[in-house]
């Protein structure tokens, strides 16, 4: 296929030209950021967790007497322990993917600057098995580890043991055993005695993706700021567990607020915004797709209407509808591909823009591989319905006069 005449014709409509090529940069720039995003919202809202999340119900209650806190939190346990198909029950200052996240940074190091905002779980007795969670190293808290009363300044434990992540343990001590050492937070001090499975953050959107992970777990007796119970049961009597709990808990707390869900729920309303977004993603995607395949459309039947006697006029001289089908989709791979050059570099700067303003990731480069091959495979389907039409022109057409 000679390219020359091509090019020539092109030239000689180069604004509509223009603006095909400037739709179809748009469309790629948009198209692969918006499929990495969609794709960033369904890896986070899938994202795994070492608990037991099909047998594990929470409950918030609120309004306890602050100073008659500690007894009401060990009755409502004690009751709540003893209902039917309840294996085990603890309270906890916040489930994972809770909207009261508490945090704080550590550091392996005295002085050290945390590079972390970490996830603070404050559990009572209990919860390490409530939870689900599964030690890796080292062992759970003893009865005399539990502290009592107060937190310390900025919401930190009373207690001197702590356990970790794995994911944090590999973070601070890279190559060691975490076990035995300390994590260090403004004067206080704590000594790391059990590794657990990554269990994820409280809000691990505001921890960002390096502290997606970074959990640790500290003993508290029972107290105003353990204001939710972790019930665990099999997940075929969860449900209905939840419902005799909330029942429960309303006669013994006739004053209190209560909120139950199961983990189930709590996890698809925190990612709820995640999955509109990746919905309006997708909608966007579509929009922009059939806005550039209509014009590609639109301009190449213009383009064959212009050009029915010059294409007459090409068949007379011998040319087949194979040669005038490839003529077309030629143009259109021409223009396709300064279009996709252009819409990679947009893509890249876009991607580049939301990384530093909004904390995006990076985008690996197949995405841009994908969107190209997409708009390519577009740009050819579009053309082919005006293609076909050119590639039908009769000879005679040559011979009419306007």
């Amino acid at each position: 296929m000679e390219i020359r005449p091509i090019l020539a014709s092109l030239h000689k409509h180069r604004v509509p030209a223009l603006l095909i090529v400037l739709e179809i940069a748009l469309a790629c720039a948009v198209l692969c950021n918006a499929v990495f995003m969609v794709a960033q919202c369904v890896i986070d809202g899938r994202a795994p967790n070492a608990i037991d999340e099909q047998g594990v119900s929470v409950i918030h209650i609120g309004g306890l007497d602050g100073r008659l806190a500690a007894d009401s939190v060990s009755r409502d346990v004690a009751a709540l322990r003893a209902m039917p198909g309840v294996k085990t029950v603890a309270a906890i200052n916040e489930p994972p993917l809770g909207p009261d996240a508490m945090f704080n940074g550590f550091a392996s190091k005295p002085n050290e600057e945390p590079q972390v905002n970490s996830s603070v779980y404050l559990i009572g007795k209990g919860a390490e098995q409530a939870l689900g969670l599964k030690l890796l190293q080292g062992r759970y808290f003893t009865d005399e580890e539990y502290a009592q009363g107060e937190l310390l300044p900025n919401h930190q434990s009373a207690s001197h043991v702590v356990l970790v992540n794995q994911s944090d343990a590999k973070r601070w001590w890279p190559g060691q055993s975490a076990l035995g050492q300390q994590i260090y937070s403004d004067i206080n001090t704590w000594t790391v005695i059990g590794v657990v499975a990554d269990v994820i953050a409280q809000d691990p959107s505001f921890a960002g993706v390096s502290g997606k992970y970074s959990s640790v777990f500290f003993p508290q007796r029972p107290s105003a700021e353990l204001n939710n119970y972790i019930l665990r049961s099999d997940p075929a009597d969860r449900d209905h567990v939840l419902q005799q709990a909330m029942q429960t808990l309303g006669k013994l707390e006739p004053g209190a607020v209560l909120e139950g869900k199961t983990f189930a729920d709590v996890r698809a309303d925190y990612f709820a915004g995640s999955r509109n977004l990746a919905w309006m993603l997708v909608l966007v995607c579509v929009v922009m797709l059939a806005v550039t395949a209509l014009g590609i459309v639109g301009l190449t039947s213009f383009w064959v209407g212009q050009r029915r006697k010059q294409i007459g006029i090409r068949r007379a001289v011998g040319a087949s509808c194979r040669q005038i089908l490839a003529y077309f989709q030629t143009e259109n791979f021409l223009l396709s591909t300064a279009g996709v050059l252009l819409g990679l570099v947009l893509a890249f700067a876009i991607n580049i823009y939301l990384m530093r303003h909004y904390e995006v990731s990076r985008m690996p480069w197949y995405y841009l591989g994908g969107g190209a091959a997409a708009l390519w495979l577009l740009g050819q389907l579009a053309v082919l319905g005006p293609a076909l039409r050119a590639a039908s022109v009769p000879p005679v057409e040559a011979t009419r006069t306007i």
